[in-house]
């Protein structure tokens, strides 16, 4: 706690005397202000048009799609396979819809945090206009959670105040902790060597980097991208 405590503090010269860092606190802040986030429903879409991480309204229940996948039946023509969780219980449902059966789409809010620090699986955010905190599994960045570092801008997905998919910026900068000194000399040298970054994640970089450097790396697909300014 003193080291999210201490990142407040340089996140907002204010913020020690708006934000008292305990236990209390770390809750799920279901009194806050913009936690009762509204959402909209009654807007149709043909199922065709559903990706993952949408989120509909069936027989009453809400739904975030996981997978959706266009079949071709032969005779019985085609349909989409949609794979669902449900927002309230986390179980998830398999249903077929027709391509062009209508379905009602629910809009959710994204909203900006600050990653205050991470603690075993939960990260601990901060809302920088006021401050509220959160804290949410890691699970919601999915292997991205990898990138999350302190100061770093978040972004969260929220269905009625809760918190159904959490992303990082798609590109960040990361050291290189170990990897293979460059050979001099050598012509044949490989186009890429593995790379294990400061996140502890391996990845792919040019030969002629070295340990210690700083470079930018995409969180969508673990690539180099380039050399840091």
């Amino acid at each position: 706690m003193k080291k999210g405590a201490q990142l407040a503090k340089r996140l907002s010269p204010s913020l020690s005397t708006i934000l008292n860092l305990n236990a209390s606190t770390h809750s799920l802040l279901s009194s806050s202000p913009w936690w009762s986030a509204s959402q909209h429903r009654g807007v149709k879409v043909n199922a065709i048009h559903l990706r993952p991480g949408n989120v509909i309204e069936k027989s009453g229940r809400v739904y975030q799609i996981v997978e959706s996948e266009h079949k071709q039946r032969g005779r019985g023509g085609a349909l989409m396979q949609v794979e669902l969780r449900d927002v309230d219980n986390g179980n998830k449902v398999s249903l077929r819809f027709g391509p062009e059966e209508p379905v009602e789409r629910v809009f959710v809010e994204e909203k900006s945090f600050t990653c205050l620090y991470t603690e075993k699986n939960t990260a601990f955010l901060i809302e920088p206009e006021t401050f509220d905190q959160l804290q949410v599994p890691l699970d919601l960045f999915g292997k991205s959670a990898a990138y999350l570092k302190e100061e770093m801008k978040v972004t969260l997905e929220l269905y009625d105040g809760r918190p159904l998919t959490a992303s990082v910026p798609k590109r960040v900068t990361c050291t290189i902790k170990e990897t293979q000194t460059p050979m001099k000399g050598v012509s044949a040298t490989p186009r890429y060597k593995k790379a294990l970054l400061d996140n502890g994640v391996t990845v792919q970089v040019p030969p002629y980097l070295d340990t210690g450097e700083e470079i930018i790396i995409s969180t969508e697909d673990d690539s180099y991208l380039g050399r840091a300014n």
